[in-house]
């Protein structure tokens, strides 16, 4: 049944929830004035009343009813869908674009072991009695995106995680990976399979098999799908292989926006497209093939929770693989609706999730698939209303993204002028719920905010989710102390990228994690989200009511609650960071820098005492709003360098860029220079970072000046 939204009336919902004033004066919001914070609690605490977890549930079938891969019918029929349902529910302008992308999909993908014994893996993955959905013909076999296409014959070895170091140490046992096909895990330690992919091409193998060990995701972490969470024998993990690390988006327009007739560059030129057959492969798969292979023993951490001899081989074992990839320009569907501001309708708060998925997508993405639309649902229910927020909510259903971020990077940069003039934050959810444990990775500026909100949602567990976040983060670091709840350091891997790194936006990137061991396989569906990651969908509801709080919050401020001080904080501690580098102590002046971060640190408090001072008397004048405003968007714009970091000018984001393996890297011209040991370039691009931070200074010192020192008007 699909869940369309009911005609209710919001006043009769409210009062059978039981949600009322508060009886007590409570302390004005960040941002707000006494009077603006009563009446933004009142509209949270009505916007929070209205989710529903059965709705949410119908959402999530539906989105889960069918595979959806990028490209595919099912999803661009999701398109219209979802642009119907938002029309419904009150959304405004709601449009879908289209980019004509460079797109990647299986025709034809076959391993076999031709010695020292012929055997066929299956490649695809067991249908479960209890789960009608695993049992669709339309589920997949094995495949990379991205994957090149051909036909090899090769001596097979085996090379750990595939990181660099992986082949050093093949080599050290006089293993030589050029021209052989190399069997890799998909962690140990964790890098993103397309590093894995670039670094097997650039060491020469013929083709990749990427597996997923036990060890990892299966059944030595606990109780295998469908009686937990953890992967089964025969699951598969997709994905792309892309190295969107280098350039994110259509590979053949890096830059800028691949609408109907754009310019593309040939694919010859395209930095991100990978020249490697690739193909990934179950544990079960893979077994038979690893036990064959002979040679050296596998150094110990190498070893996985097989219960085989782990071997580097080299000579005994020889494999066929037989990739066709259908490598063509396809149009991609990003679904587009908004509520108009009616105070600030030209500045906005922009949120999204990307709705394509490898089969089901259970958890990636349509856990945060569904809790959008019963977040768009409530919001569009307080508009109904008469409750519009001050600023734009900015919708959008990305595609693609399980490709190489594609939607979004093409939306962003199609947009980018509106956007860097525009746009308050980005808040992305890729996947909102897979246990009970929140994540979240964002600016340090926005942190306060994040850190308040969770204080006051209930947790499902009973306490609040600032309590149960605290727990959780205690018991993952294993220790008593105050953790880091909002995670500082940004990463790659999802949709918040362009808005990141590319546009030089503040960023949101959040979800609720825990075990999770069917990650793009096709038992990531309704029945292990409905079962296992979230029974009764609470988690699902918990998300749509922090993720619309959050947009309100921003949405509805006189001053956007963004805290520059805190961020300064954490760009000292980035600079601090670099001193662990072998020889950045000696070869950059870390001291200089740490001063500078200082000196903003001080600014920004200034700032926000000023700002809190002036707003607890009242609200602030529409010029002065408007100045502190301004500069609260320039302030993060202020960070990016127009040529980008060195070897990546896509990336253009001085504090903050992934790494190869998505992981986060911070000062990043900075420290990949420092770890080559390319000191010039170390201190060029140091210099960078000290003239933004001086930009940024004068940017907030010129914010509080005219601002009341203390509080009078």
């Amino acid at each position: 049944m699909h869940p369309r939204p009911a005609p209710v009336l919001l006043a009769a919902l409210l009062v059978t929830q039981g949600v009322s004033a508060p009886a007590t004066e409570e302390a004005p919001l960040p941002g707000y004035s006494p009077r603006a914070s009563q009446l933004e609690r009142d509209t949270e605490r009505r916007f929070r009343a209205l989710p529903d977890a059965e709705r949410t549930r119908a959402w999530h079938r539906y989105f889960t009813a069918e595979p959806h891969v990028a490209t595919s019918p099912r999803n661009n029929a999701l398109a219209d869908y979802v642009a119907e349902q938002w029309r419904q529910q009150g959304l405004e302008d709601v449009v879908i674009r289209r980019y004509d992308v460079l797109s990647s999909n299986p025709r034809a993908v076959k391993v076999e072991m031709i010695a020292p014994r012929a055997y066929v893996p299956s490649l695809r993955e067991d249908p479960v009695p209890e789960d009608p959905d695993t049992q669709r013909h339309d589920v997949t076999g094995a495949w990379l995106s991205f994957s090149a296409s051909g036909d090899v014959m090769a001596p097979v070895v085996y090379a750990n995680s595939g990181n660099p170091a992986d082949y050093d140490e093949l080599r050290r046992n006089g293993i030589e990976p050029r021209g052989k096909i190399v069997i890799v895990r998909y962690s140990n330690p964790y890098s993103y399979r397309g590093f894995k992919a670039l670094t097997a091409q650039r060491e020469g193998a013929a083709a990749m098999i990427v597996y997923s060990d036990p060890a990892e995701d299966g059944f030595t972490r606990g109780e295998v799908f469908p009686k937990g969470p953890w992967g089964p024998a025969s699951h598969l993990q997709r994905g792309g292989i892309a190295f969107d690390f280098i350039v994110p988006g259509d590979p053949l327009t890096p830059g800028w926006a691949s609408v109907p007739g754009a310019r593309r560059i040939p694919i010859e030129e395209a930095v991100s497209v990978p020249k490697l057959i690739a193909v990934p492969m179950s544990h079960r798969d893979v077994q038979p093939i690893l036990e064959a292979l002979g040679g050296p023993e596998a150094p110990k951490q190498w070893h996985g929770a097989l219960p085989i001899a782990y071997r580097l081989g080299g000579k005994a074992a020889k494999l066929r693989i037989h990739v066709d990839m259908q490598t063509d320009i396809q149009p991609n569907l990003v679904v587009e609706g908004r509520i108009r501001g009616g105070e600030m309708p030209d500045e906005w708060v922009v949120l999204g999730n990307h709705r394509d998925a490898w089969v089901f997508g259970g958890v990636d993405p349509s856990s945060g698939t569904a809790a959008m639309m019963e977040m768009t649902r409530a919001l569009g229910l307080l508009k109904q209303e008469g409750t519009r927020p001050k600023r734009t909510l900015v919708f959008c259903s990305w595609d693609g993204e399980e490709v190489t971020l594609t939607g979004s990077t093409e939306w962003g940069e199609q947009f980018a002028d509106d956007l860097q003039q525009k746009a308050v934050a980005y808040l992305n959810v890729d996947s909102a719920v897979a246990g009970p444990n929140f994540k979240v990775s964002a600016q340090a500026s926005l942190a306060p905010m994040i850190v308040d909100l969770a204080r006051e949602l209930p947790d499902p567990s009973g306490v609040s989710l600032f309590e149960a976040w605290t727990r959780s983060e205690r018991a993952e670091k294993a220790t008593a102390g105050e953790p880091e709840l909002v995670k500082t350091r940004i990463g790659s891997g999802s949709d918040h990228t362009v808005f990141l790194n590319f546009l030089g936006l503040p960023v949101v990137e959040m979800g609720f994690d825990g075990p999770y061991g069917v990650y793009h396989s096709a038992y990531d569906d309704h029945y292990w989200v409905s079962k296992i990651g979230d029974p009764g969908f609470k988690y699902h509801v918990l998300m749509a009511q922090l993720w619309g709080s959050m947009a309100l919050r921003l949405a509805n401020a006189d001053v956007p609650p963004l805290d520059a001080e805190a961020y300064a904080r954490a760009l000292g501690t980035f600079v601090s960071a670099l001193a662990e580098i072998k020889g950045a102590s000696a070869e950059l002046d870390l001291a200089e820098l740490a001063a500078h971060a200082q000196a903003l640190e001080s600014v920004g408090r200034q700032l926000n005492e000023r700002v809190a001072a002036r707003l607890g008397v009242g609200a602030m004048s529409p010029e002065q709003a408007a100045g502190v405003n301004d500069a609260l968007r320039q302030f993060e714009r202020n960070w990016l360098s127009p040529a980008g970091i060195p070897g990546r000018p896509w990336f253009k984001h001085l504090l903050f860029a992934p790494r190869y393996t998505y992981a986060a890297m911070t000062l990043p011209g900075i420290t990949e220079a420092a770890e080559k040991g390319d000191w010039p370039v170390a201190r060029e691009q140091a210099k960078l970072v000290a003239e933004a931070i001086a930009r940024n200074t004068t940017l907030l010192t010129k914010a509080a000046d005219p601002l009341p020192t203390s509080a009078s008007r």
